[in-house]
């Protein structure tokens, strides 16, 4: 069996591999939006804390558990022990979750990467309406860039209730996507090898093109030095290093099995400590440099709204009172403001709700993560870009590289563990189980391109792994520690590398790492029990903004099925590998 099982054609294929998956859309649009709430460049500091007590340490042990066992994850985790396998299919059943919402970002990313092709853009401006004598009355509320993707995009209904159709547009674009993720999949690490090539190195091409535009822009310079001011008051808050611990867990790819699936398909004597810290510092290094060139675009488009404010002002007052052209500058606007509140009370009061409130500090604190970022704020500062078309082609075929290399660890994960069957593998071939797995995942992640769609994909992000995740890896941690047996476990990767794991790693494999996310598991629990009633964000046309709603029973009930769905195959499977073992053991007593 171990002779047949495919191998990748080199090390840095499995390094590739490893990084396409592990450096994703988060990077992009979760580790700036971190950085900006919880101190700028102090935030570092418990950030690289982490990747040193959690992030390489935890890394390492699953890539040492798949290259020893030579198993996905239901076999690898079996193998160390029987009462252990629920824990293989708990991580199967997260990573089905997550690729059933995960890959409609991608649709998502190929239809803005279509519309890139049009001049002007089309969320450059409002629409007309249906009389062309004015623009459409929700786009003149809000903006042009948030209705194309609130009303164009996701035509999103008002609440969870009114569920409404399925987006036909949307549903071709997942379609495309699935379809791309199957060709990328459909001969194992015979084709995803080649593909990771591409994924993992075209989103850096990209971001350095960005980076040179980007601190070219005006204002630039404002987003990168709010970024990189520490503030250092932020470390006293608990909430900055419980950021700083999730955002090393979730964007390093932990408990999905992908890992222990990619470092499967590894040669046996692969230096798996030596790529563990390859792999952990090369996507800290690039949520940095990307947050760099967010924080350098954001600039831009923070100074650009600042600077339109203030000539709104401007020419408001020039009007009111009958200034002269050029009188009024923005150096002097405040100094004017008083003069004409002293000179002209009551016309100035009149005047005074019109008169907007112009803040650079206040646009560069507007805090925006996820979808937000992605799909509004980049698209906002793209429109106002020279050659606009180039740049937003550019950028979201980087959110599609991103997207695909993170789905091709998503479906490994699920698809290592089927092939590693015998029952299925010599029934179907590999092609066929890939093909049955992208198609169940396209049909179901319909739901995702109704029109309210949208809060679905909010329900299944913030509820499908995080809980289990973490209940995942420490019973992974434990497992290897405890039962497996620390030892035993030091002479696996004497084998494997030529030498044991030194202090360091023993101390965070079997205290640190195992109490860091007890603590993380504690907080989290403890949050959802305070946070009460559930609730979430729904777009409000007639006001055109976000308006908070509680979820309904039934969006409850989903929520607790996608928590116990994952978590209660642990001690299940172990429950019945006890029954299972003493049936077999009365059996065996009754025929002797």
């Amino acid at each position: 069996m171990e002779k047949s099982r495919p191998l990748w054609d080199n090390p840095l294929q499995f390094v590739f591999a490893c990084i396409s998956y592990a450096v994703g859309l988060g990077n992009v649009w979760r580790f700036p939006y971190l950085c900006q709430m919880y101190g700028g460049g102090g935030f570092l500091i418990p950030y690289f804390i982490m990747l040193i007590a959690e992030g390489m340490p935890l890394l390492y042990l699953e890539l040492a558990v798949g290259q020893r066992m030579r198993q996905g994850s239901i076999g690898a985790w079996k193998i160390i022990s029987p009462y252990l396998c629920g824990v293989g299919v708990a991580s199967v059943i997260v990573s089905f979750f997550l690729s059933m919402y995960y890959n409609v970002i991608n649709a998502w990313a190929f239809w803005y990467l279509f519309h890139s092709f049009q001049d002007p853009l089309p969320w450059a401006t409002c629409p007309l309406n249906s009389n062309r004598t004015g623009y459409e009355e929700e786009c003149e509320k809000t903006s042009s860039t948030q209705y194309f993707w609130y009303r164009q995009t996701l035509n999103i209904s008002p609440s969870l209730e009114a569920s409404g159709s399925v987006q036909w547009e949307q549903a071709l674009c997942l379609t495309l996507a699935w379809l791309v993720v199957y060709l990328c999949i459909l001969r194992g690490t015979e084709s995803t090898g080649k593909v990771v090539y591409v994924t993992a190195s075209l989103p850096y091409c990209v971001l350095i093109i960005y980076l040179i535009r980007g601190l070219t822009l005006h204002g630039a310079v404002n987003g990168l030095v709010y970024m990189f001011t520490p503030k250092l008051e932020q470390l006293s808050n608990p909430k900055t290093w419980i950021s700083a611990a999730t955002q090393i867990f979730f964007s390093l790819g932990l408990g999905f099995g992908s890992l222990i699936a990619f470092a499967s398909y590894n040669e046996p004597t692969n230096n798996c400590e030596r790529h563990a810290i390859i792999v952990s510092l090369i996507n800290s290094t690039t949520s940095i440099f990307a947050s760099i060139v967010t924080f350098s675009i954001y600039g831009f488009k923070a100074t650009f709204n600042y600077e339109s404010c203030i000539n709104k002002v401007i020419l408001l007052l020039l009007n009111a009172f009958d200034l002269e052209e050029g009188s009024l500058t923005a150096d002097n606007l405040n100094e004017m403001k008083d003069y004409l509140m002293a000179t002209h009370p009551q016309e100035y009061a009149q005047l005074l709700p019109q008169l907007k409130n112009c803040s650079l500090e206040a646009e560069l604190d507007t805090a925006v993560q996820g979808t937000g970022l992605a799909f509004i704020v980049y698209s906002e500062a793209i429109k106002n870009m020279e050659v606009p078309q180039l740049y937003s082609i550019l950028y979201f075929v980087m959110l599609l590289m991103l997207g695909i290399g993170s789905m091709l660890g998503n479906t490994a994960a699920i698809l290592t563990p089927l092939t590693d069957s015998r029952v299925i593998a010599t029934r179907f071939p590999k092609e066929v189980i890939s093909g049955i797995v992208c198609f169940i995942n396209c049909v179901i992640g319909l739901i995702f391109t109704m029109e309210a769609g949208n809060y679905w994909f909010d329900i299944f992000n913030d509820y499908a792994a995080t809980l289990s995740l973490l209940l995942i890896v420490l019973v992974e941690t434990i497992a290897v520690c405890y039962i497996y047996g620390i030892r035993r476990f030091e002479k696996d990767l004497y084998t494997m590398i030529g030498r044991k794991p030194n202090w360091y790693w023993k101390i965070m494999w079997a205290f640190a790492s195992p109490l860091l996310i007890i603590s993380l598991f504690i907080f989290y629990l403890t949050d959802y029990i305070l946070t009460g009633t559930l609730q979430y964000q729904a777009w409000d046309a007639a006001q055109g903004q976000l308006v908070t709603k509680d979820y309904p029973s039934y969006a409850l009930a989903v929520i607790g099925l996608l928590v116990a769905a994952s978590t209660m195959c642990i001690p299940l499977g172990a429950l019945v590998t006890f029954i299972r073992k003493r049936l077999k053991r009365e059996r065996v007593s009754t025929v002797a």
